[in-house]
């Protein structure tokens, strides 16, 4: 047993108006013609009526074979006296099956009461032979074509109403992804950031906290607390920094402090003091040319790198020398170089976890330059192996901010 949709509830009351419209027609008399009908009865009149206020009920659920069989109430209709409630009905099953049918039926029903009318001019022309029965053809188009072009007018503003409130979505996904991408990319940043600037100094501390334990000399101890009181005091002084620009509310006026190339003569004193117990000599070599001053993202890595390949070595080299070069000229590329003599395990030595080695990757990637580290024979005379680390970095200034 077919089961009909439960009509809206605004066809429900479409069909109850068209209804007493046309039962008060009815009641007063009014048809849309007068005799000459085969079926001139007064009670004909209401069941095309009847029939059309029932169809109306169906008008969003079951649009299109509401209209099929709206167009035979309509034809039944005029051989009664007829009723312009049942044709305002019908006109509004057209409307309907064009907006809320599938959309072939949308796209065909205009067309076909686009030919319908023209073919029942046509027919009205040849037939009466009077330019009065252009008015018929009139007539036709204002119940079927008129209809269905507003249908299709509605029908394609409301698509295009949807197609923009889903590129409106679309778009509102997408900022959100690159938001959560920016948040995802600063988190790393900030990670590598905060990596370097206390990796140094706790593994300065470290180490001369251990040695400090281990050795039972007066000397040595007061050394050890020396180094640890300076590296805590420069630790304290960088984080305080990093917290600075983290609570910056935006003002552009004053300038971040970020390092630069010229704090690395004192990096590496700091680094050649903190590894005198351990036998390691720092020196630098800067051939860089005067005129080739590098982006500020460039020196900051330059900087950063330096840095965190002085603190593996604090951490796993042997004694011997440890040496930071860097060459340079303007428009072409930096070339950061930093060996250390290869740690055998012996001594004192702060453990490590890998994590400098893939920040300085994600720092030379970001700038589009190349990086490589490990482990290679030593110089003639020198150590029997070696660590080297080495970058290049390009001289642009499209990545990576400096602060």
């Amino acid at each position: 047993m077919m089961v009909l949709p439960r009509p809206h509830r605004d066809d429900a009351l479409i069909a109850v108006s068209g209804l007493a419209g046309g039962l008060l027609l009815w009641g007063l008399g009014l048809h849309s013609t007068e005799g000459g009908r085969p079926l001139s009865g007064p009670w004909t009149v209401l069941v095309p009526l009847l029939a059309m206020s029932g169809l109306e009920l169906l008008r969003r659920t079951l649009p299109t074979a509401a209209l099929l069989a709206g167009t035979a109430v309509l034809v039944a209709d005029r051989f009664t006296p007829g009723s312009i409630a049942t044709v305002l009905m019908f006109t509004d099953l057209v409307y309907a099956a064009v907006v809320y049918g599938p959309p072939a039926s949308a796209r065909r029903i205009p067309y076909a009461a686009g030919l319908i009318t023209v073919g029942a001019t046509l027919c009205s022309l040849a037939w009466f032979r009077d330019p009065s029965a252009l008015l018929l053809g009139l007539v036709v188009g204002l119940v079927s074509a008129g209809p269905a072009t507003s249908g299709a007018l509605v029908r394609n503003h409301r698509e295009a109403a949807e197609a923009a409130r889903l590129r409106a979505n679309q778009t509102a996904l997408l900022a959100e992804l690159d938001r959560r991408e920016a948040i995802t990319a600063e988190r790393a940043r900030m990670a590598r950031e905060l990596h370097d600037l206390v990796a140094n100094h706790l593994s300065a501390i470290a180490i001369h906290s251990t040695a400090a334990l281990s050795l039972d000399e007066p000397a040595t101890t007061r050394q050890a607390l020396t180094v640890i009181r300076e590296n805590s005091v420069a630790g304290l002084a960088e984080m305080r920094r990093l917290i600075g620009l983290l609570r910056d509310s935006g003002d552009r006026t004053r300038p971040a402090v970020a390092p630069t190339l010229a704090g690395l003569g004192a990096l590496v004193e700091q680094a050649a003091t903190s590894g005198a117990a351990s036998g390691l000599k720092c020196t630098l070599d800067a051939a860089i040319d005067a005129d080739a001053a590098p982006p500020a993202p460039v020196a900051l890595a330059a900087y950063r790198i330096v840095q965190e390949s002085l603190t593996n070595a604090l951490k796993h080299a042997d004694a011997g020398e440890v040496a930071v070069r860097l060459t340079g000229a303007a428009g072409r590329t930096l070339t950061v170089t930093v060996t250390s003599p290869c740690g055998s395990g012996a001594g004192p030595r702060a453990p490590g976890s890998g994590a400098g080695l893939v920040g300085m990757r994600e720092r030379i990637a970001l700038l589009g330059g190349e990086f490589e580290a490990g482990a290679e024979p030593g110089p003639v005379g020198g150590p029997e192996r070696i660590w080297r680390v080495r970058a290049v970095l390009p001289m642009v200034d499209d990545k990576e901010p400096s602060s």
